[in-house]
């Protein structure tokens, strides 16, 4: 079977990887060559020409202000090289949908990291002109970004002021408001001092850890390929479990009636709580075993 964690992390062993993985810290490798050539060899990869050439979608397009994609605009990619020329950072998303040799990566890596079988993995191809760059934000994925063409310099730093982000944050835009629900402090206006920087030219890998700080700069013109890795958390673990095995029950199923009628919301309170008080009888049963193969296709038992 691939292992493309190996390929992207050599010479760090999977264990030095883990460690750095379970503690949320960077990992850097650089001049990677031989062991990446199945990516770098992909012939859209060539150039940004080459992509645009290749991509059928439209393309995200930084605007004007705030350097990210939460500050972008779609457009064809006919248009996009102007926008790139005229000093726009461009995202291409999904683009492992044209490559069976990514898609194959991916599902071998989400493999090797142990993920959910509910997680969304995707590439994405960012090509940030020279002198521009990503404004400072954390996001609630996992990242391995690969420099394929150009230097581009990272700055990456922990983050004390909100622990397993479910949902991405730039400075400068509006905070998600689930994260706002439960983010115990305000966002800084600027990336911490504490940043680590790393400079990555073609043949670099970055792993950069899920809710980790970081902006970038390309100091040529950049082009990188992301795997991405929106995992679930135990809540849409549980909460996916429990859609299925309330879905098996005809009350659960009924229609939620009355619930912002004024004379009959009392009904639906009653109907609701005689719902959860044979749901907290039921509970006591379950166990992790019942709800990871309620979510897991072909998940192996475990070792006894």
């Amino acid at each position: 079977m691939k292992q493309p964690l190996s390929a992207l992390i050599r010479p760090h062993s999977k264990s030095d990887f883990f460690d750095h993985y379970e503690s949320n810290t960077p990992l850097v490798v650089h001049e990677l060559g031989d062991s990446i050539h199945e990516l770098t060899a992909l012939p859209f990869l060539e150039s940004l020409e080459t992509v645009l050439a290749s991509w059928p979608k439209k393309v995200d397009a930084y605007l004007p202000g705030i350097a990210d994609e939460g500050n972008s605009t779609e457009v064809t990619a006919e248009a996009a090289l102007e926008h790139f020329n005229n000093g726009a950072g461009l995202l291409f998303n999904d683009i492992n949908t044209i490559s069976p040799v990514l898609q194959s990566w991916l599902e071998s890596l989400k493999l090797e990291l142990g993920l959910s079988t509910l997680t969304y993995a995707r590439n994405l191809v960012y090509a940030i002109p020279s002198g521009k760059g990503t404004a400072a934000h954390f996001d609630q994925n996992i990242n391995f970004v690969l420099q394929i063409h150009g230097t581009k310099r990272w700055w990456v730093a922990p983050n004390p002021h909100v622990e397993n982000p479910m949902s991405r944050h730039t400075i400068g835009l509006a905070m998600d408001p689930e994260l706002d629900s439960y983010a115990p402090t305000s966002m800084p206006d600027q990336l911490p001092e504490n940043a680590a920087e790393f400079v990555l030219k073609p043949g670099s890998l970055l792993f950069v850890p899920r809710g980790a700080w970081h902006r970038t700069e390309a100091i040529t013109d950049a082009l990188s390929l992301n795997f991405t890795f929106n995992a679930p958390t135990w809540i849409d673990i549980l909460t996916a479990a429990l859609r299925g095995r309330l879905a098996q029950s005809s009350e659960w199923r009924a229609t939620a009636n009355f619930v912002t009628d004024r004379e009959r919301g009392d009904e639906a309170r009653e109907t609701l709580d005689a719902l959860l008080f044979k749901l907290a009888r039921d509970v006591p049963n379950w166990n992790a075993s019942d709800i990871l193969e309620a979510t897991e296709a072909g998940l192996d038992p475990p070792e006894k």
